[in-house]
């Protein structure tokens, strides 16, 4: 499993909005990519202005060939929300240790 980690810093006020655009538009065309496992969208509740995503891959090449192909279309949805540039982090999952999350996925 591989993972893309989004941090997004967004305008006072916004959160709902763009989670429903996360919904509606980003979700739909994460789903199209072979290899796409899954998004967990997390807030901290002391940082109302932050909003962290989780993106799950099946395989390092799949994260990357969507990156390459469809991720700046993604970035254009996002922005109006935002007050800066979303960050993204990538690595590898380490599935030896969840026990309830990967049952069957790396069976």
């Amino acid at each position: 499993m591989y993972i893309r980690f989004l941090e997004f810093s967004l305008k006072p006020g916004k959160k709902g909005e763009l989670l429903t655009k996360v919904k509606e538009e980003i979700l739909p065309i994460l789903k199209k990519y072979n290899g796409f496992f899954d998004l967990l969208p997390w807030a901290v509740e002391t940082e109302p202005t932050k909003l962290f995503a989780v993106s799950l891959w099946y395989e390092k090449k799949d994260a990357e060939r969507y990156e390459k192909e469809y991720f700046a279309k993604v970035k254009q949805i996002v922005e109006p929300f935002l007050t800066t540039p979303v960050i993204v982090k990538f690595g590898a999952v380490e599935t030896t240790i969840p026990e309830k999350l990967f049952v069957g996925v790396t069976a």
